[in-house]
């Protein structure tokens, strides 16, 4: 999944079906509101609430770097 992907306009979290972020580094996205994180896996987003991970307010930190990734 890349940043130009028509697929990611129309994800969204499936707990409070809002938008979600793309983290090409991490190969997930992420839902910043809650603070979960989704795995995409072979280009395919795991968008299951199981399959969210929640992460620490650290991490968090992190994911929001503009410069996380680089």
């Amino acid at each position: 999944m890349n940043p130009d992907d028509p697929l990611l306009k129309i994800l969204v979290c499936p707990l409070d079906k809002g938008p979600l972020t793309l983290l090409p580094a991490d190969g997930a996205l992420y839902n910043p509101r809650l603070r979960r994180l989704y795995p995409v896996v072979d280009g395919i987003p795991q968008l299951l609430p199981s399959s969210g991970v929640q992460v620490t307010a650290d991490e968090h930190e992190r994911l929001l770097d503009p410069g996380h990734g680089r």
